[in-house]
């Protein structure tokens, strides 16, 4: 299991009680000394930039920095201070966020936090927190899309047979089907009840084509192996190999091993997923905000020895 970040305080301060060390050297030490699996050594924030253990060790050490225990030397490396070693002189103590506040320069460093907007440790409940900040950004958003999806699905449910039929539409133009609304759309709205069903370019020119079929339903309405068959049946007197079956609700166990089992390239789309694409492609949504996360770009500091 990897440590939270402020537990990996004093594990930092340790790497640097002889010498000076490359914060990449140390992260690789660590993971070592706690015995990380393969698997926990690559799990990457939601972002996908960065692994967990890799940014837990970095604000550990960042956090340390603010708090004057160690010091960066040149780019990517860094070492101990004197209250660094005084930290690490007494095994009992537990190096985390409320110890560091005892320091002056990190409790400035919090002041400048609340001053921008950006407070980093404002309360006790914030000092035992886990997650480094980056893990809670995105944990906020994470949060943020999911209340955004379920409020799309709601209204998507509401919404007209016809509204649906041009979601889908727009979906599939944004996504790089079709070439343009026109074109993507020719052939849908030619039947179904509560749904479309229809067939879409796969590319601008027609070449080849994506055989369509979608179900507004209720949350609790599943689709069942019996509408997996239907469709099947359906693609066979079209002669065709491709379908896509979208709906606002969900696919039963059955009727995923079902298209699973069937000759035809079957993909299904449930209503999670629907509204993870539309949000992804901006459809029935906008950006609100767009907030900018910057680094320190170490190579700008590097001094070429000369």
């Amino acid at each position: 299991m990897i440590p939270d970040y402020q537990s990996l305080m004093r594990p930092v301060l340790e790497c640097a009680r002889n010498e000076p060390r490359k914060i990449a050297d140390v992260v690789e030490e660590i993971s070592d000394h706690l015995g990380l699996t393969d698997q926990e050594r690559q799990q990457l924030l939601p972002s996908g930039r960065q692994t967990t253990i890799a940014n837990r060790i970095h604000w550990a050490r960042s956090y340390l920095k603010q708090a004057g225990l160690v010091r960066n030397i040149k780019r990517g490396w860094f070492e101990l201070t004197e209250r660094g070693r005084s930290a690490l002189s007494d095994p009992t103590v537990r190096i985390d966020a409320k110890y560091l506040t005892q320091f002056e320069e990190f409790q400035d460093f919090k002041t400048r936090g609340k001053e921008d907007g950006q407070e980093v440790e404002s309360t006790p409940e914030d000092v035992a927190a886990t997650n480094t900040p980056d893990e809670n950004l995105q944990a906020a958003h994470k949060k943020l899309d999911a209340a955004l999806a379920a409020s799309l699905l709601d209204s998507v449910r509401m919404a007209s047979p016809l509204f649906f039929e041009n979601l889908i539409v727009d979906l599939f133009v944004a996504m790089g089907y079709g070439g343009t609304s026109e074109d993507a759309g020719r052939a849908l709205g030619q039947s179904g009840d509560n749904g479309v069903d229809g067939v879409i370019d796969q590319d601008p020119l027609g070449v080849d084509q994506i055989y369509l079929q979608a179900k507004r339903y209720g949350a609790s309405n599943s689709v069942g192996p019996g509408e997996i068959h239907d469709f099947y049946g359906a693609l066979s007197i079209k002669k065709a190999t491709k379908g896509i079956f979208v709906t606002t609700s969900y696919f039963t166990g059955s009727a995923a091993q079902t298209a699973k089992d069937l000759g035809f390239r079957i993909v299904l789309i449930d209503g999670s997923q629907l509204a993870k694409l539309m949000i992804q492609y901006n459809i029935g949504c906008q950006d609100k905000d767009i907030l900018h996360i910057k680094q320190i770009d170490d190579a700008y500091f590097e001094e070429v020895a000369g």
